[in-house]
């Protein structure tokens, strides 16, 4: 089990030590001993999984304090571009933007801790994901930025006029006119 660093803080990808041979694959998603070995704690109370088809977009979502909520996201049949875009305030990297490919081929693993704004767009026929999260949802609490702030210029990996979005996420505030409680703690 190995995490990278991504340049933004507290921003970790995961990479699970995986196990083959003739028979398939073997490894383990999650294991609070060995995440807190590598000082990784979170207490996870609820899993998500979503199946969405191609040019599926989903976000940019959050939800303010106390309900905020870190997730550790992974793809579990195809493949998408996650993308997170930091929104604490203070932080040295606020309202920078950071996009990874996760496939259900390479494993990997996005630690978004609260503070991020999350979103994907599926850029597999089908997508199958899969997410912890340390707090329960809490619709109340919902905030977002829209997908196609051009202050983010975010690649989303399609092309967004193929892009299918939920009419929630179609009318999200821009980074700069979002309301939020997230400070940045270093």
């Amino acid at each position: 089990m190995s995490f990278s660093e991504t340049g933004i803080p507290g921003l970790l990808v995961y990479q699970p030590k995986v196990f083959g041979d003739h028979r398939g694959y073997f490894f383990e998603s999650y294991n609070a001993a060995a995440f807190q070995a590598a000082g990784v704690e979170y207490k996870f109370v609820q899993d998500n999984q979503a199946r969405s088809t191609y040019g599926v977009l989903r976000g940019l979502h959050y939800q303010l304090e106390p309900y905020a909520q870190t997730k550790l996201v992974r793809v579990l049949e195809g493949s998408i571009i996650d993308v997170v875009v930091d929104i604490r305030q203070g932080s040295p990297t606020y309202g920078k933007s950071f996009a990874i490919e996760l496939t259900a081929e390479n494993k990997l693993q996005l630690l978004v801790p609260k503070g991020f704004a999350h979103g994907y767009a599926v850029t597999s026929e089908t997508a199958e994901v899969m997410y912890k999260c340390d707090n329960f949802y809490h619709k109340a609490s919902e905030g977002g930025i829209i997908y196609n702030d051009p202050a983010l210029n975010i690649d989303w990996g399609i092309d967004l006029k193929d892009a299918l979005i939920s009419e929630k996420d179609a009318v999200l505030p821009k980074l700069a006119d979002i309301s939020h409680n997230f400070v940045f703690n270093s």
